[in-house]
């Protein structure tokens, strides 16, 4: 760097250039000399000076050395010393050499990563603790349920496990008219031997019970949740409240002969005798010999005069069983209400309302007012139901007389049933009317049920007000539900003719077609959430049977049954499907995860689970075919110390 204080014109004087010829350049000094240390044409072709220490010509003296002795020191390049001087190989313990680390990272990181590095030398062989498992390459059951070292891993989702099964087992054949033919020898899928005839059937996997296809609704894929696995919440709490209502009673009613457990059911305590000519009073109550409920409608003060040919007309009730009649099972006086009382027993419909208190009930109890309409698709509903109990009254040679809005029960959706038959028969015994009569009358008291029903207006004022006037106002309805009103109040034909029930089931055929597609609809809709409800009832059972096995204790003379043999690894099952964490240590209470291990269960397939105890001290690899045995056995085996059948 000291050149840098002369021009180049003076390094060009004193430098010379190692292939300059025909000039004496002897005392130059060479110019590779100075920038590399020596010259690759000093012994051919270079004609300049190649000895640093003698003086070069001109004026320079940063070229100028000492002349050379034999105590010059050894060239040494400035800022190095000797023991520091660069090598230009490495030696064979740079291999071993510590890894590069930044500024800023402690010694403690550069440890731990240095004991993370994979070290092969260190590695141990893989050893079994006993013989009663083949850890061999061939071998597909491996115990520890893990990809083996060899790079051989176990892919879930393929055919090689269930490939010896296949081997010996014919091809199921689901047309097959002999269910234990299906592991026997037998053809394959087609008796024809089409293409698919050498495809083997392959078993349901259980992950989770298959939703009921038949009937689908319009959800989007984000209006799914838990309750999805069962019935509809709605439905749910219907069924809860009448259950619930069923189980309700009321201190200080008498209880009678052979029912107990009395609620009243009236919605009203004003007493009325439009109907029946006496009180009424209406109550829920239990039957001693069987528990179940009934209806007990109650006459109050009725004294019955001729028993036997009441009996004669109670005898053709009792047999009387349709959809949409409330059945009728016996009647008895009763003196514990002090006085001389008639009861009717029917069946029990929890939160049944009579069609007055669906449509034309009012909170402030007015009913002179008028209300609305009942939508055509309802009328039509209610009309076809009703014309479906008289046909087969009618044809039974009765009547049921009692066609009012107050006793029309609505027991489920648009579900309507003719309730307090056979009282009238009872009361009015003597009156001696002949049937004929008696039906026609039940036309007309049909139509003007649906006529209140379609004006709005309740019985009191359709009475007093024009019936034609009311026919011609149902403008907004269809021609043919005028048709069907007019038949109905009119009870004699234009030839002279009486109406028939039959006639008018003719007359209306197209609805009735249309109301047998709806109650088809409508049982689909119930059988779909019925299929669901079927897993519930296996679960429900398994989880049971598992409850009784574990935490028991001691069973006969075997001490801490329930924590040995086959039964702590029904303990570790149970913990789990039930006890599961997270990785915080929180619960982990996934409904899909309990649901698919019990259905697995009671399924036993064949897939694999590793079950651990909460020591981390053992282990268990076990397929859900083996734990299926297990619980059987171990059931059955507590079945033997048990008096009761079991679940």
């Amino acid at each position: 760097m000291a050149a840098s204080r002369y021009n180049s014109n003076d390094l060009r004087r004193q430098v010379g250039s190692p292939r300059s010829k025909g000039r004496d350049t002897k005392d130059t000094l060479c110019r590779n000399v100075v920038i590399y240390g020596h010259c690759r044409y000093m012994d051919t072709t270079c004609n300049f000076n190649h000895d640093q220490n003698k003086p070069a010509s001109g004026p320079s003296d940063f070229l100028s050395k000492k002349s050379f002795n034999a105590d010059s020191p050894s060239f040494t390049p400035s800022g190095q010393n000797l023991g520091q001087a660069k090598k230009t190989t490495l030696s064979s313990q740079a291999a071993n050499a510590a890894p590069f680390t930044p500024r800023g990272v402690t010694a403690s990181t550069q440890q731990n990563a240095d004991l993370t590095m994979f070290n092969p030398a260190g590695a141990r062989e893989f050893t079994p603790s006993g013989n009663t498992q083949n850890y061999e390459l061939g071998n597909s059951n491996m115990g520890n349920g893990a990809a083996q070292d060899n790079g051989v891993f176990s892919d879930p989702f393929a055919m090689n496990s269930m490939a010896p099964a296949l081997a010996n087992n014919a091809p199921f054949n689901p047309y097959a008219g002999d269910p234990s033919a299906v592991s026997g020898a037998g053809a394959g899928f087609y008796s024809s031997g089409g293409a698919y005839a050498s495809v083997p059937m392959q078993q349901p996997n259980y992950h989770l019970y298959q939703p009921y296809d038949a009937y689908r609704g319009e959800l989007q894929p984000w209006q799914r949740s838990t309750y999805d696995y069962f019935i509809p919440a709605a439905m749910r709490e219907e069924i809860q409240k009448k259950m619930f209502a069923t189980q309700h009673t009321m201190p200080g009613l008498p209880k009678l002969e052979n029912y107990h457990s009395l609620f009243s059911l009236d919605t009203s305590h004003r007493k009325n005798t439009a109907c029946f000519g006496y009180h009424s009073w209406v109550y829920k109550a239990q039957k001693v010999t069987t528990g179940l409920h009934y209806v007990l409608r109650r006459l109050e003060g009725y004294r019955l005069s001729n028993d036997q040919s009441v009996m004669s007309v109670m005898r053709d009730w009792k047999n009387v069983r349709h959809e949409n009649i409330v059945s009728f099972h016996e009647t008895f006086t009763s003196q514990n209400f002090g006085d001389s009382s008639l009861i009717f027993v029917y069946d029990w419909h929890p939160l049944a309302k009579t069609l007055a208190e669906q449509h034309f009930s009012s909170p402030l109890g007015n009913n002179r007012q008028r209300y609305p309409a009942v939508p055509e698709g309802i009328l039509w509903s209610y009309v076809c139901q009703i014309a479906s109990a008289l046909y087969y009254l009618h044809n039974k040679n009765l009547a049921a007389r009692c066609l009012d809005l107050s006793k029309i029960l609505v027991t489920e959706k648009s579900r309507i049933r003719l309730g307090s038959c056979a009282i009238l028969d009872v009361v009015q015994y003597d009156h001696n009317r002949p049937i004929q009569e008696l039906q026609g009358e039940d036309l007309v008291k049909f139509g003007k049920v649906i006529l209140c029903l379609a004006t709005g207006m309740p019985p009191n004022l359709l009475q007093s007000s024009n019936t034609k006037a009311a026919l011609d106002s149902l403008v907004k309805y269809s021609r043919s539900l005028r048709d069907a009103l007019q038949f109905l109040l009119s009870p004699v034909a234009p030839n002279g003719q009486p109406h028939t029930i039959a006639h008018f089931l003719t007359m209306i055929a197209p609805q009735l077609a249309q109301q047998a597609n709806n109650t088809l609809r409508e049982n689909d809709e119930q059988q779909y959430w019925l299929a669901r409800e079927i897993e519930n009832g296996r679960i429900a059972r398994n989880v049971m049977k598992l409850s009784a096995i574990l935490e028991r204790g001691d069973l006969g003379s075997q001490s801490n049954w329930s924590e040995v043999g086959d039964r702590f690894q029904l303990k570790l099952f149970r913990d789990y499907v039930f006890h599961r964490v997270d990785a915080s240590g929180k619960p982990d209470l996934g409904l899909g995860h309990m649901l698919s291990c019990m259905s697995k269960l009671d399924a036993g397939v064949d897939e694999q689970i590793m079950l651990t105890s909460r020591d981390n001290e053992t282990v268990f690899v076990i397929t859900y075919r083996e734990l299926r045995g297990m619980f059987e056995r171990a059931f059955n085996e507590l079945m033997k110390f048990s008096k009761s059948p079991g679940l």
